[in-house]
């Protein structure tokens, strides 16, 4: 596999200024696209995307705070998605960028949603990443259950276990060097020699205020709200955080250019690099992009 392309590191204070965070920014000729990680990933995440995609558009690739190289939150309060939005409108106005294109996996597509409705004369379309108005117990409860562990893995075999472990439903035909791979993108090493996942194990407080088989918040309001957006949604075929019920009521109740594909062989949440997906998202960006 060809390695990942080159990225110009970036800093950018918070939007309340108070952490030093961090954005990979990958050159590119066409329109800016910001892309935004799941809960407990970060930047490194969308290395399989920008090998297609860099050069064809300017990629703003954040750590949400917290998370890989940005700053951690001294108070845990703040992991929560208005204020990660905040960051980011705080980033696209430091880099200059009045409009953007969003693709958000996760979470990231939990912000996309509401800086769509916040701000959206700024944003040209939205792609979700397995992620939609209703989240699925079952997805909410696994994840609650291994997030904020602070785990150390003696070595990056010991992470790619651990990965696996965590993820092996997600990505069935995952063998030992993708899973070294994937850990690799999801955990750093200390000064020590241990790896650690790559984020700060406070940001579990922010899905573990209710139990694992409690209702999710109604967020229709907030997808309704989106009205003539162009939105392509990506849905892992396995996913358990994502139902095809729901994203056939999505596309019932959106008004304007909707798409949805399934991932063949993908859970919560494809990488983006898998061929469906990255015929979607081409075909979503030539279209709505500019």
């Amino acid at each position: 596999m060809t390695p990942p392309p080159t990225y110009e590191p970036h800093r950018f204070a918070s939007a309340d200024g108070r952490l030093s965070l961090f954005a990979r920014i990958y050159p590119g000729d066409g329109p800016p696209l910001l892309l935004m990680h799941g809960l407990t990933r970060n930047s490194a995440d969308f290395e399989p995307l920008a090998r297609h995609l860099a050069g064809r558009h300017r990629l703003i690739v954040p750590d949400q705070r917290g998370r890989g190289l940005s700053a951690p939150d001294p108070d845990p309060a703040n992991y929560r998605p208005d204020i990660y939005c905040a960051d980011m409108f705080a980033l696209l106005d430091g880099l200059g960028i009045d409009r953007a294109g969003l693709i958000g996996t996760s979470m990231g597509g939990l912000m996309a949603m509401v800086m769509a409705h916040l701000q959206p004369a700024r944003l040209s379309g939205i792609i979700l990443n397995d992620v939609g108005p209703v989240l699925d117990p079952a997805g909410l409860g696994r994840i609650q259950g291994y997030v904020g562990t602070g785990a150390a893995f003696e070595n990056w075999s010991a992470a790619a276990i651990a990965s696996a472990r965590i993820n092996a439903e997600a990505f069935p035909d995952f063998g030992p060097q993708d899973w070294l791979a994937f850990a690799r993108r999801t955990c750093r090493e200390d000064a020590a020699g241990h790896v650690h996942f790559a984020y700060d194990p406070a940001i579990a407080a922010s899905i573990k205020g209710s139990q694992p088989d409690s209702v999710p918040p109604d967020l229709w309001p907030l997808w309704d709200g989106l009205r003539a957006m162009p939105v392509l949604v990506l849905r892992g075929a396995l996913s358990d955080l994502l139902s095809m019920a729901t994203v056939r009521e999505m596309a019932q109740r959106h008004q304007g250019p909707f798409t949805a594909i399934d991932v063949p062989r993908r859970g919560h949440a494809p990488l983006l690099d898998e061929p469906a997906a990255l015929e979607a998202i081409h075909a979503f960006l030539r279209d709505h992009a500019a």
